[in-house]
Parts: C-alpha cells; structure tokens; sequence
C-alpha cells in the first residue's frame, strides 16, 4: 500500500485540509494517510476527524496514528511537513518579548528578522532528524513543505540534508486575485509570472489578452494609498520599486528597512503596521480552535470540499502524469541568474510523474533581486551556523538583516543574540 506521511498531524485544521483533499482525489484511493505528532492528544483528536471524513466520502484511504516517526514515514513516497517547534508558548512569546526590551518591534517574526532567525535555529536540527529518517526509510519520498521559515528549512532538506523537496506556501496561489480585488479590478483570464524568494517574490508579468496591466494596477494603487488599507506596505514598495510582492504587507514591513523604526512612530499609523500581529493571532487560532474543536471531532457526517492547497495537486500530478503548475520553493540551480546559487528561491515549477520540475527565469529587475539579496544573506548565514554549530554566524545573521540592523547598534544586536540564546535554553542546540 502506498504512503502519505503527514508530520506535524496536530495542526488539525490544516490536516483537514490536506488530507482532506486526498481523500477527494481519485488517484491517491487506497493510500494509507500515516500522522505522526509529539503530542498524542491532538495525534488522536486528528485521527478521529479524519475517519470521520473518510467515512461520510467513501473514501478507500485508509488513517493510521502512529507514535514512532520513523514508523510513520517507513516506505512512504509523500511526506507533508507541517510542524511548528516551541509553539506559541514559549517560544514566539520569547521571540517577540525578548526584543522589545532592546526596543526592536516585529510584526509575524516568522521569516527572516531576529524572530525568524531563532525559529530557524530551533527548527532546523528537526528537519535534519527527519531527512536521516528519510533516507533510512523513505530514501525516494517528496518532501512537500508548509512549514515556515520556508526558504531556509526547504533550501536545508534539499541541501544539507539530500530529501527531494519542494516548499509551498498560500502567497503566490492568493497573490493576484487578492490585488485585482482590492482595487476593483477582474483578475479572470490574467496572465501572471512571479518569481523572487518565498514570501519576497514579485509579480514579474500582469497581462491580460496581451496588454499591461500594470500601469492601471499602479493608477489605482496611487489612488487608494489616500484612504487606510491593509496593503499600504506592499503598495508603497509597488510604487517606488515597480513590482507588487506576493507576501502581505504585515510580513513586508519588517522584511525592509523602511518601515518600522523608533526614530519615525509616525510610520506606523500611516502604513497601517499591525505590530505584535502574529501573538493576537496565536491567541485567536487557539481560542478559536477550543470553540471549534468539539463540533468538529462531535461531527459524524462531516463534509469537505477540495481545497486551493497545492499538496493533492502535487501527489495527482506525480501519480497520473498529467502536469500540473506550481509556484514552489526548490534550490536556486540556476534559475534565477541574479541571485545567490546557495539561496532557495521562488519560481513557477511543473509537476508531474517525473516530480518537481522548477522553470528557468533568468534576471529579476535588478532592485528587486537587491532587495532579494538583503533577506538572503540572513537567511544563508542562519544556515551556516546552524550547520557548523558556530554562534558567530547566528551573530552574522542578525547583524545583516535589513530590519534589526536599522535600529539596533552592534553592540545591541550581538546582546539580543545572547538574551535570546539564553531565554530559549534547550528549546536551541549549543552553539559555541
């Protein structure tokens, strides 16, 4: 029987989702849907929903909980990765408290910034554990990642640690119909090409029977900067560098310099910056997920529909041959000839029964691979010292992210390293 490993099976909600889908798939009937999760009262509530699904679908795919990884990924030729180390509580908390002591504000932490540097360093040792597993006992598996920080945790599967992988996140599926909608326009029959890095890619190409959208995109977007939105971030980066960005404007505002800054306060009530957005979030999701849960698990007939997300998609295509367009994360082999060769990078990717695919792009406009850049030099030395286990490189890290080295002197930046070191103990690997 084939395998689909989802990791990370507590995050119930999105295992729904996904697996969800794979049930609704005619090509993935007969799969056995392995979960694996450290925390085997969420493991349970999961399995229960998705027998839930498989019974009122029909489906022929069958759901097993597993406590032992490595048991849940033996012979698996999919795996979903969906894990968050150190949650909410403690870890986000320390990333967004720890820093504001040092007067540093964040909004998401969860990419770059010194937030997405730390979740990098507590995840990446996992994502290691798992490759070993991988080749052990999966050695040809697909590795579909969801789990953030993207471009550092897939360009380490793929590279360090040999996994054949692809990242996949919302922002380029939801890029263009939720710009079109916001100024009004019919995004139907676009012809779109977005390439860059996750979260930081651009919208390269906006056409529509051979005509240039972008001019009327602008019009519109100069107009509304007038009134408060929820995109002003993104807009004002449109308009002064020439591309919309995939990722919203409360990721964007602390991936530049320009934004959030002690000296300006006035910036953030004229962009709209939602500071400390990613713990209201938490709060609401694990509010939401109390009130949710019992109706869902209660549930006997519970329906689902096919989802936007990519993971069914992808397995389809493998299994059918019959292609399908992503928008993936996979190493930069190439593809885009102005930036780093070592940099994971975002670009249009086709899928079928010979995997992932990535296409050929060639040159960004040059301030747009420069903006890139900035972003992957932090990204690429987080690598560095977490694969050497060296604390200068977390240092180095922090020291040239565009956000934390606007506003913090050196001195301050190399202490915040060690105040964060410090908070987060044994949720870290030692770094000498």
């Amino acid at each position: 029987m084939s395998k689909i490993t989802f990791l990370g099976a507590g995050s119930t909600v999105f295992a729904k989702n996904v697996l969800g889908d794979v049930m609704l798939t005619p090509a993935l009937q007969g799969f056995e849907l392995a979960l694996f999760d450290i925390d085997p009262e969420r493991l349970r509530e999961s399995e229960v929903l998705l027998n839930n699904i498989r019974q009122t679908s029909g489906s022929r795919c069958t759901v097993k909980a597993y406590s032992d990884r490595k048991e849940a990924l033996r012979g698996a030729s999919y795996v979903i990765n969906a894990i968050q180390v150190g949650g909410y509580d403690p870890c986000t908390i320390t990333d967004f408290e720890v820093p504001k002591k040092y007067g540093l504000r964040q909004t998401i932490a969860d990419t770059v910034g010194i937030g997405g540097i730390f979740r990098n360093l507590r995840t990446i040792p996992v994502m290691l554990d798992f490759a070993r597993d991988i080749q052990e006992v999966c050695p040809d598996a697909w590795f579909l990642n969801y789990t953030n920080p993207m471009a550092v945790l897939t360009n380490v599967l793929a590279g360090a640690g040999g996994v054949k992988s692809v990242g996949l996140c919302h922002s380029v599926q939801v890029c263009v119909p939720d710009l079109f909608r916001s100024l009004g326009m019919d995004s139907e029959g676009v012809q779109a090409r977005i390439a860059g890095i996750n979260h930081m890619a651009w919208l390269l190409e906006a056409k529509k029977d051979g005509v240039d959208l972008y001019p009327e995109i602008k019009r519109r977007a100069a107009e509304k900067q007038k009134e408060k939105h929820h995109d002003m971030v993104r807009f004002e980066l449109m308009l002064r560098f020439g591309y919309y960005v995939t990722e919203s404007s409360e990721h964007n505002a602390e991936y530049h310099p320009y934004f959030i800054k002690r000296q300006y306060p006035e910036l953030i009530e004229r962009f709209n910056i939602p500071l400390d957005e990613y713990p209201r979030r938490c709060v609401e999701q694990i509010k939401g997920w109390k009130n949710m849960r019992e109706s869902l698990l209660a549930n006997e007939n519970l329906q689902h529909s096919r989802s936007h997300e990519y993971a069914s998609y992808i397995m389809e295509a493998m299994e059918t041959n019959v292609p399908f367009k992503i928008g993936g994360n996979v190493l930069n082999t190439g593809l885009i000839t102005n930036l780093p060769k070592e940099a994971c990078v975002e670009v249009p990717c086709l899928v079928d029964a010979s995997g992932v695919t990535p296409t050929y792009v060639g040159d960004l406009p040059p301030q747009l691979a420069a903006l890139n850049r900035t972003n992957i030099n932090t990204q690429l030395l987080t690598i560095e010292a977490a694969l050497t286990g060296k604390k200068e490189h977390i240092y180095h890290a922090a020291l040239l992210d565009p956000h934390t080295s606007a506003e913090l002197s050196i001195d301050d930046i190399i202490a915040l390293c060690d105040d964060l070191i410090a908070a987060h103990g044994d949720w870290l690997p030692a770094h000498r």
